[in-house]
This record gives structure tokens, C-alpha cells and sequence, in this order.
């Protein structure tokens, strides 16, 4: 059964690929693609912007790492002449759909779950297809507008857009699916299957490029690909959306931290939360949809409790907690370096010991006030689903390059230190 299945997809793949109808219709064979992000004040959500329907509409969507697919809502101002839905018994419908089918009861067209991961809402509506249109890139300028016909996504209603920013109409999901925006770009133009995000936290536009590099960010000429660190990306074999089927694997991007130190000395934790059992509990993801990095309660308290004794070190007080956070500081004694604030470096150390994250001021320290600094970290209480949730504040001004086809993760640390942002690419076009 699992050689029939497993052809069957293949099947349903080299369909989508070589298909007249699916395959963007242009002459033009982009390396790259890209698409910029901003980052909304009030939600802390990164967006961006989709450009969709014939005659062509811009759409804004929340930008979900892990999440499975585009979906938008189609209840209210959706209008296209290019939409369709695949019927049931179509490759589109088999790639699309994890094992069985799910179809309407008069077995006509294909159901997909779109889930707001923001809120942690599920739904089901229709598989469906459309243009969409996306600028391509050389990794240094953006070049021609290229489009692919039958972009693949799901329809949703309007309630689930609650918790969203405001004017936005879906989620645009990065995750490990056959119709995630990565792979379907990656499908239509046969580039490899990789994209890298790069966030900003200013009002300037960060990026994605769905494709591989050169990654280039002014004032620089350099390619930042032939630079990164790299982790085996983990699969988690347990589903972690609001709603799923049994078997089902997690669409979301987990790597192996196996210890945290802070200041070179070891967090002591549970190191066995640090991994994924059999129910699909425990390990660490990357999220673009929490907007700090969120730890179980004990690794919480023990990353907490050390780093407060770090910078106890340094004769910096602590002051009163101030929402969502914990630990907060009198930043008046607090120092400025190039890569942020002088506080203790965090290390999410990975694979081996000389393999790690450094998060450093500028990604684990959050200004609430003028003269109070706290440690951008948040409780998540006890058993959470993932032990550590890796936030959007801690990715920004990094640079992280998903290779689904080699399941690894290549990561910059803290750009500031090579004296560039995320707010850096070049969105002037050379013609």
C-alpha cells in the first residue's frame, strides 16, 4: 500500500509540474523569487502581499512559516474570472490532500482544514485554483513579474480572519506540503527546493526568496548563502495544526536544540522535553506566527533564572515585570554594542557543541519602556505541544535558509554584526 501511495504522488507531482494548465505560462525561467514582508505594529504579524485573481488584486496575508498553504477568504470580495475548483478525483485533489481524499458529500469537489494558527482556529472549505503573480529575483535586484495560472490554495470564510491584522485576507504557508508556496514556486519554475526568510523589526520591508541564493543585502556585494551555519531539520511525525488526520506529519520546521547556555555555562533543564516523543510533544520549532520565543515552564524558569543571575553579575537591577514578560531591567545600566544591548549572549545549542544559535541583545532583550529593557521570552506554561516555540523577534535581523529537498536549516546569526539588516535588499529594479 505504501509503494502504491507513494507512487500515486509522484504521479500527482510530475502532473502538476508538466501540466499546460499548472506551469506559469512565460518563456522566462526565473532562478528566484521574491516576495517582500512588513511587520504590522499592532498584531507583531509579518505580512505580505499576494497578487492574485484575473484582473489581478493585491492581497494581504499574514505570513505563516509552518503553515500548510495559502488559503484567503472567498466569502467576502473575492472575484475572479481565472478561479476554479478541482473536482474530487483530480492529481490537484490528491496532491493537496494528506492519504484520503476529503470531498463534498455529492463527492464533487475537493476540502481542505485552513487553519489560523495565530488564534489556533480551524475550518473546511474548497481546494481551489487561481493566477497568482510574484516579482523573480537575481538575489541582488527584483527583475520581471512572472505568474503561475493554477496556483493551488484553500477558500476559507471570513470569521477565521478574526485575530489577524487588520486588512488582512489569510495566511500564506511556508510549510513542509506539497502546496505550500515554497514548493509550488519551486514546481512551476524548476528551481531547487529551498527559500530563505530574512524579517525586519523597522518599517522598512524585509524578505522571502523562494529559491536558492545568491542572498545579497546592501551595502554589500556578498552572498550570504556561502556563509550560514547549518542543522538537520526535524520532522515531527505527530501534526501540529488546529485540526488533522491520524498519521499525519507536522508541517511546522523543528531543529534538534539539545542544551541553552547563556554566557558559555550550561541552563540546567529537562533535557528530555528538548525532544519530540512519541505523541508528537516536546522538541523546538520556528514560528513567524508568535511574536516572541515562547519556552515550557521549567526550560522558562531556568533560562529566566540564569540570566538574571548574568546580569546580576554586571550590577544591572531588576525592575518590575511587564506583560507577557518576566524578567525586565533597568535599562539605564545597560550598555549598547553593535549587535544591541550588552546583556549575557544565549546559545540554543544544537547538533554538537560547537553548533549553535547565538542570539545575542538586539533579539533577546525588548524595549517596553524608555528605561526598562526585558528578556523577550515567554512562559508556555506546563506540557505545551512544543517545548520551545523560536519567535519572530528572535529571527529578525537573521537570516534562515529552509532546504526542504536536504531537510536542513542554514542560519546567519545577528546580521548586525556584518553591519546589515534584513531591511537591506534592494527592491530598486535595475531596468
Amino acid at each position: 500500500m505504501a509503494l502504491t501511495h507513494n507512487f500515486i504522488l509522484l504521479f500527482c507531482s510530475l502532473f502538476l509540474i508538466s501540466s499546460p494548465h499548472s506551469i506559469a505560462q512565460t518563456t522566462f525561467r526565473p532562478k528566484a523569487l521574491v516576495l517582500p514582508v512588513s511587520k504590522d505594529p499592532s498584531s507583531l504579524q509579518y505580512l505580505a502581499q499576494i497578487n492574485q485573481r484575473t484582473p489581478l488584486v493585491p492581497v494581504e496575508v499574514t505570513l505563516d512559516l509552518g503553515g500548510q498553504y495559502l488559503w484567503v477568504d472567498c466569502q467576502q470580495g473575492y472575484v475572479s474570472s481565472s478561479k476554479k475548483n478541482p473536482s474530487c478525483n483530480t492529481a490537484q485533489c490528491s496532491l493537496a490532500v494528506y492519504r484520503l481524499k476529503t470531498c463534498t458529500v455529492d463527492k464533487k469537489f475537493c476540502v481542505l482544514s485552513p487553519d489560523n494558527t495565530a488564534t489556533r482556529t480551524g475550518t473546511s472549505d474548497y481546494l481551489t485554483q487561481d493566477v497568482v503573480s510574484i516579482q523573480s529575483t537575481d538575489g541582488s535586484n527584483p527583475g520581471r513579474v512572472v505568474s503561475v495560472p493554477n496556483f493551488l490554495f484553500s477558500c476559507a470564510p471570513t470569521f477565521i480572519l478574526q485575530g489577524l491584522a487588520k486588512g488582512v485576507k489569510g495566511m500564506a504557508g511556508l510549510g513542509r506540503t506539497k502546496i505550500s508556496l515554497p514548493s509550488q514556486f519551486s514546481a512551476a519554475f524548476s528551481f531547487p527546493r529551498k527559500f530563505a526568510i530574512c524579517l525586519t523589526s523597522s518599517n522598512a520591508k524585509g524578505v522571502v526568496i523562494f529559491g536558492d541564493g545568491p542572498y545579497v543585502l546592501l551595502p554589500h556585494a556578498d552572498d550570504l548563502s556561502q556563509s550560514l551555519i547549518y542543522t538537520p531539520l526535524i520532522l515531527n511525525p505527530v501534526s501540529t495544526a488546529s485540526g488533522y488526520f491520524e498519521g499525519e506529519p507536522s508541517t511546522d520546521y523543528f531543529i534538534g536544540v539539545k542544551s541553552i547556555k547563556i554566557n558559555e555555562n550550561v541552563v540546567p533543564l529537562n533535557a528530555s522535553l528538548l525532544s519530540i516523543n512519541r505523541e508528537g510533544y516536546g522538541g523546538t520549532k520556528i514560528s513567524t506566527v508568535n511574536a516572541y520565543t515562547v519556552m515550557e515552564t521549567t526550560i522558562y524558569n531556568a533560562v529566566t533564572d540564569s540570566f538574571v543571575r548574568e546580569l546580576a553579575k554586571a550590577n544591572v537591577p531588576r525592575v518590575a515585570s511587564v506583560a507577557p514578560f518576566g524578567a525586565c531591567f533597568n535599562s539605564k545600566n545597560i550598555g549598547s554594542t553593535r549587535v544591541g544591548p550588552a546583556v549575557p549572549q544565549i546559545d540554543l545549542v544544537l547538533q554538537s557543541k560547537n553548533v549553535y544559535w547565538r542570539i545575542f541583545g538586539a533579539n533577546s532583550m525588548v524595549q517596553v519602556k524608555d528605561d526598562v529593557l526585558c528578556l523577550g521570552f515567554v512562559d508556555g506554561g506546563v506540557n505545551p505541544r512544543t517545548s520551545i516555540v523560536i519567535g519572530g523577534h528572535q529571527l529578525e535581523d537573521n537570516l534562515l535558509q529552509f532546504d526542504l529537498a536536504a531537510s536542513r536549516l542554514g542560519f546567519s546569526s545577528s546580521l548586525l554584526f556584518r553591519q546589515t539588516t534584513c531591511a537591506n535588499f534592494n527592491f530598486t529594479s535595475k531596468s
